[in-house]
């Protein structure tokens, strides 16, 4: 990146974004550090998957798997919840990339310290401390997805900011179907192998904020933060019915870490790599028609989409008594239909958020919303804890009846895509 010219630059970066020429030298420089960086932390999300890697890193050292479920609600309400006190500051700053270097930093020593606790730590002990660092994690996420958007205004052309983040997308999943092949060779037989991927997420994310910062970013005039408005929920039922729609349906987001703990001896990295690969697929082959479905009536989506998660746990609740989860492709066939269940959920809710609330109050609503779901996943969350000390087919069980009382929930919900235009 250092050595590459503005002609190069704005050649590779056209090529990229089939931008016609239109960009200048100095977008074409930062929206190549922007896919680089970008891609990186990508990159390093899969390696250190909470549903997956971790949630296998964390029964492969005897961790209850109370802490187990925990991961997911950890990584999720982390990463929600401190956006509304970080929004303030990151508003007040002249450059905010620095937000942004500093959160990608502090999730690359997370990441190392998860990796030496994996080396090194049992059970209890290790548990807490990986859930500690991953909270760690979470937060500092929170910091990167606060500011990311407007450094993203700022620095790049409305036309090409999908491509940069299509760029970057396109390499994390790349890098986990590598990563899932090669636990599918039976090549990798212990947790050495995973501490070293997370190992290796942790260096990216320290070399993604060193690139970072090296976006030329004009300066912003410092905002005042004007706190959180929270009339829409005194005074829209449809948000209250559509933000309890939305907590019942994490549970199609919490239930992957106790498919994962199906298997008592603790699976093999076979049996891993076959997971991820599902959950990759699943995002691959679903998201585009859910989407498609979502412009349609994304009402129907979260009805479906939380039908379809209840059914698939149901199936591995079933599937656990008779005893075939065993067998290497049972669990990740559940998985990659709950997966496609949870990737109808995600594409249903944004839409629906976008399309119900008023234009000039989206921002609130997305805030607002983005905070109730961090309390919810963290209830949720430990609803499933607390389950999962009977069974994770107890906490399975749970999910799928939380998972259909959103899809009945979500049965109220306006047509909001028939009010359109």
């Amino acid at each position: 990146m250092v050595d590459v010219t503005d002609t190069d630059a704005k050649d590779i970066y056209g090529t990229l974004t089939d931008d016609g020429g239109a960009a200048t030298a100095r977008e074409a420089r930062d929206g190549l550090r922007h896919m680089l960086s970008l891609s990186m932390t990508k990159v390093s999300d899969g390696l250190i998957s909470p549903k997956l890697v971790l949630a296998w890193i964390m029964q492969s050292i005897g961790a209850p798997a109370a802490l187990v479920g925990l991961l997911v609600p950890i990584r999720e309400a982390g990463a929600l919840l401190p956006q509304v006190l970080l929004a303030g500051p990151v508003e007040a700053m002249r450059h905010r990339k620095w937000i942004w270097v500093a959160g990608s930093l502090g999730q690359g020593v997370s990441a190392a310290g998860i990796a030496l606790v994996a080396m090194t730590l049992q059970g209890w002990v290790g548990g807490i401390a990986i859930c500690g660092l991953l909270a760690l994690l979470a937060v500092s996420r929170a910091a990167c997805s606060v500011s990311y958007k407007d450094i993203l205004g700022k620095t790049v052309k409305k036309t090409r900011r999908g491509a940069v983040k299509g760029v970057a997308g396109s390499a994390s999943s790349a890098a986990v179907l590598i990563f899932a092949l090669l636990l599918l060779s039976g090549l990798m037989r212990d947790i050495t192998p995973l501490a070293i991927a997370v190992g290796i997420a942790a260096v990216l994310w320290i070399v993604a904020a060193a690139i970072f910062a090296r976006l030329e970013e004009q300066p912003s005039e410092p905002g005042e933060g004007g706190g959180l408005d929270f009339s829409p929920l005194r005074e829209d039922a449809q948000f209250r019915r559509f933000i309890a729609a939305r907590g019942f349906l994490t549970a199609t987001a919490l239930a992957p870490p106790y498919l994962v703990l199906l298997d008592d001896g603790g699976g093999a990295l076979q049996k891993l790599g076959a997971l991820l690969l599902a959950s990759a697929a699943a995002a691959f082959v679903s998201s585009y028609i859910w989407g498609r479905m979502s412009d349609r009536s994304s009402r129907r989506v979260l009805i479906l989409a939380g039908l379809s998660g209840a059914a698939a746990m149901i199936v591995a609740v079933v599937a656990a008594l008779f005893g075939v989860t065993s067998n290497l492709w049972v669990t990740p066939a559940i998985l990659f239909a709950l997966q496609i269940a949870y990737q109808g959920v995600r594409s249903g809710r944004s839409t629906y958020l976008v399309d119900m609330a008023p234009e000039d109050q989206r921002a609130s609503y997305a805030a607002l919303a983005n905070t109730a779901i961090g309390i919810l996943l963290l209830a949720a969350g430990a609803l499933g804890g607390v389950l999962a000390t009977l069974s994770p087919e107890t906490a399975l069980a749970g999910f799928a009846v939380l998972s259909i009382l959103g899809a009945i929930t979500a049965i109220g919900l306006d047509e909001v895509e028939a009010l359109q235009d």
